[in-house]
């Protein structure tokens, strides 16, 4: 794969702005607090950079398919770049009020929600031999992955050091190296598909193609309520379960940590590897995201909830590869951008509602209860999903849908 030489370069630029990626949301973190702010102050920041991604997924499917991927990659590198500059400028000269923070990662939430379906579907551009497809997408699932464990390592060693100003200020560098890379890119032309001139006009003919894939939208739709259901009361409840039964932030590090090292085992264990039946198999790999909840629930020790989040990583990298490469050699190329747009907001829309409901309702219910609710759904959506035959039964040599 490494020896493809536009995957190769493509490859270099976005690890290297990963890592910086992974890195900075430490730097905000402790820019809103060494400046005084609060953790409502701190919560406003956060909800600024989600909620932008979210409402610009769409337009940027739009603009990836209507102007190629690449542009719109490199326009959204260059944007973030700057304003990381800012930021890390405005931390230096003490001048950071929480205002303009908000309004600061405002804008770089804008630009990864640009970027998002627009990577989704640069990816078949930059592996020509479809055979290989499922190792690129692994080894930039790799990369994903050894970033979330070590940037946010590196971002506090750097941040002790030399402030949060500098996390900042090398995140903004490595978008410059992300933007270099994609500047050299050598790619094929991509068909423009009949959608009208307008973007909604283009949107709803994507919406169109996305719903008349019964394996796009239901496997859509069951990420998008493992994210309601699942990820978030795992997310907001494991640390608070953590603090209560397991010893505090050093046992949820470990767990997450666990995590982390799955996700790369996973991406390992698939190098090479290609299932006869992609779908079915991420389908069967989710499941293992039931334990860490099941476990947490069910009281278990430590060393139980550190060896269930080890293999809902692995899960979760083999899942996540396939499902990208199903996507990238089943849909084609000139919807490739909208339909990417609309599967990652399906995903995701939800998820800051089950990050607003896990405290209330484990309040009401019990956190132990709620995470278990999450396991049992995980569970039997699995099973639903791999009784439909769209799923179970997709291979390789089908091709692509029109």
């Amino acid at each position: 794969m490494l020896g493809e030489r536009e995957f190769t370069r493509f490859f270099i630029g976005y690890t290297t702005s990963l890592l910086g990626s992974s890195m900075a949301p430490v730097a905000v973190a402790f820019s809103v607090l060494d400046s005084g702010g609060s953790g409502t102050d701190l919560g406003w920041v956060l909800a600024a950079r989600i909620l932008p991604v979210v409402l610009v997924l769409l337009a940027g499917g739009v603009i990836a398919d209507r102007l190629g991927s690449r542009r719109l990659m490199l326009g959204s590198d260059v944007l973030r770049g700057l304003v990381q500059a800012l930021f890390a400028a405005l931390l230096a000269a003490g001048h950071a009020p929480v205002w303009a923070m908000v309004a600061l990662v405002a804008v770089w939430g804008i630009g990864e929600g640009l970027f998002m379906p627009a990577f989704g579907a640069i990816v078949p551009d930059l592996v020509r031999r479809k055979e290989l497809l499922a190792d690129g997408n692994t080894l930039l699932g790799l990369s994903r992955s050894v970033s979330t464990v070590a940037g946010p390592a590196l971002a506090g060693l750097v941040t002790a050091a030399r402030g949060p100003a500098a996390v900042l200020l090398i995140d903004a560098l490595t978008y410059g190296v992300g933007a270099l890379a994609l500047t050299g890119l050598r790619l094929p032309d991509r068909p423009k598909a009949d959608g009208g001139d307008s973007m909604l006009g283009e949107l709803r003919a994507g919406w169109s193609e996305f719903t008349a894939r019964p394996w796009l939208w239901i496997t859509t739709a069951q990420m998008g309520l493992f994210n309601l259901l699942v990820w978030a009361p795992f997310l907001v409840l494991g640390p608070l379960i953590s603090q209560r039964e397991l010893g505090g932030a050093r046992a949820w590090g470990l767990v997450m940590g666990a995590y982390g090292a799955g996700a790369v085992l996973g991406g390992l264990l698939m190098l090479g590897r290609r299932p006869e039946r992609p779908l079915a198999v991420a389908t069967v790999a989710a499941l293992g995201w039931a334990l860490p909840s099941a476990a947490l629930a069910a009281g278990a020790p430590l060393a139980w909830v550190v060896a269930a989040a080890l293999v809902a990583g692995v899960g979760s990298a083999v899942g996540g590869t396939l499902f990208n490469t199903t996507m990238q050699h089943w849909v084609p190329p000139e919807l490739l951008g909208r339909l990417t747009s609309f599967g990652a907001l399906g995903a995701f829309v939800a998820g800051p509602l089950g990050l607003a409901a896990a405290g209330p309702l484990s309040a009401r219910f019990g956190a132990g209860g709620v995470l278990l609710v999450g396991a049992v759904w995980q569970v039997a959506a699995g099973a639903v999903v791999l009784g439909v035959p769209a799923v179970r039964n997709r291979r390789w040599e089908e091709g692509p849908d029109h």
